[in-house]
């Protein structure tokens, strides 16, 4: 696999590509929805029936296969059939289509075909409301986050400009973060850019990408938290994405955060050395949120 983006082709691209798999799939179960640039989605609907997939069906993510051969990464397991046809098809239909046509003119890479992965049932999550008390809000351009915020009962703030890639506007995510204050009592702003510079291997990108957060987002942020009576503020990553492997890994990742009640614990840098040396620790990630709601004055973190 090339690349897994396609070049990050458009949103509006990848759009045109998804209504011609939409109009060109035989199994009416079968649903793509847009999302932005190269992340769409394909639902399944059972209809009331048993779905062609089960906990044995396996999927490979393409952020795992950049340059690699993709021959033994095909999905298998329990209605790999369909999934493994759809992707075979879409090269077919993908292949003369304009945006295609279009991209090779432009020497851009064209979108060859679909490619599945990721499956799994609508989860069911409480509203944060009534697990925390508290109502928040999501500053964020990828679909993931903002579908956790739709099922914990969080609205979707828009950003003009943000686009889930390096060449986001920052500032503007911080600007809309701060107005966002006095109308919720939580504001999570996401931000996807060192993790897209990851999956490319540009160590120059993240870095500029993490100073951008942290000049135009947290800045900010902080100061219009400093300016509250109360106030708290947490970062974190969610996942490590190692420039050397250019994909996702598994664990611990750093997190920090500041305001009232809160006392420093002595670390002078943020990353994982510090964070192992501080004490706190949680195996289950979930169990941050109530630590950094609930902790009591003068604790140090």
């Amino acid at each position: 696999m090339r690349d897994f983006t396609a070049g990050h082709i458009s949103t509006d691209e990848a759009r045109a590509l998804l209504a011609t798999a939409q109009q060109a799939r035989h199994d009416p179960r079968f649903e793509f929805v847009p999302g932005v640039s190269y992340r769409n989605l394909l639902i399944c609907r059972s209809g009331g029936g048993s779905a062609p997939f089960a906990a044995e069906t396996r999927t490979t993510p393409p952020h795992d296969l950049t340059n690699q051969s993709v021959l033994d990464s095909y999905p298998r397991g329990p209605g790999s059939d369909l999934l493994n046809r759809l992707m075979s098809d879409s090269v077919r239909w993908f292949v003369e289509h304009p945006v295609n046509v279009s991209r090779r003119q432009r020497g851009q890479l064209p979108a060859t075909n679909i490619w599945l992965w990721g499956q799994g049932r609508t989860p069911r999550l409480a509203p944060f409301s009534r697990t925390y008390g508290k109502r928040g809000v999501m500053v964020a351009a990828v679909d993931l986050l903002r579908g956790l915020a739709a099922l914990i009962g969080w609205d979707c703030i828009d950003v003009p400009g943000a686009t889930g890639y390096t060449d986001t506007d920052y500032a503007a995510k911080g600007r809309y973060a701060v107005a966002a204050l006095d109308q919720t009592d939580i504001v999570c702003v996401h931000v996807e850019a060192p993790d897209e510079a990851s999956h490319e291997g540009d160590a120059a990108g993240k870095v500029a990408a993490l100073e951008a957060i942290d000049h135009l987002v947290v800045a900010p942020l902080h100061a219009a938290i400093r300016d509250q009576v109360e106030g708290r503020i947490l970062v974190s990553p969610d996942h490590p994405t190692p420039l050397r492997t250019r994909t996702h890994s598994h664990g611990a990742v750093p997190f920090t955060f500041c305001g009232t009640g809160v006392e420093p614990d002595g670390a002078s840098t943020y990353d994982e050395r510090a964070a192992e040396s501080s004490g706190h620790s949680f195996e289950e990630g979930w169990r941050v949120m109530r630590y950094f709601l609930e902790t009591p004055t003068g604790e140090a973190v």
